[in-house]
């Protein structure tokens, strides 16, 4: 169970790292969009609302299982945010976490709508 229980976090910590960098993978691949889409949605309303994740009470039943110890907050408050912020996660800073996500993947897919757009009023014009 403690390997499942690792295999979920690493599954888990990629999850929230294409939330948060998917966007620049779209630069490249777009057809990601279809994926990465919802995926940086669903992470924006887990941290604008508070959400949890279903990954963390896996993640956490599985320790349990396996008789390690759990925690009681989520995902990014236990893994994440020690190594970034050594001060104690507030509401606050949740939403801000929330709104960098929105803002970086709205600005990545602003460039490649503008990108797109620009493309097709060349192709008209000829």
């Amino acid at each position: 169970m403690s390997v499942a229980a690792d295999t979920v976090v690493v599954v888990h910590m990629a999850f929230v790292l294409f939330v948060v960098f998917g966007g620049f993978l779209v630069l490249r691949w777009r057809r990601l969009a279809f994926i990465h889409l919802p995926a940086a949605a669903w992470g924006v309303l887990i941290e604008f609302f508070g959400w949890i994740c279903p990954l963390t009470p896996l993640e956490q039943r599985l320790r349990q299982a396996a008789g390690q110890a759990s925690y009681s907050e989520g995902f990014i408050e236990h893994y994440i945010l020690p190594v970034l912020y050594p001060v104690p996660f507030t509401r606050s800073m949740e939403i801000l976490l929330g709104a960098v996500v929105l803002i970086l993947n709205g600005a990545i897919y602003a460039l490649i709508l503008y990108w797109r757009l620009s493309e097709k009023g060349r192709t008209v014009g000829r």
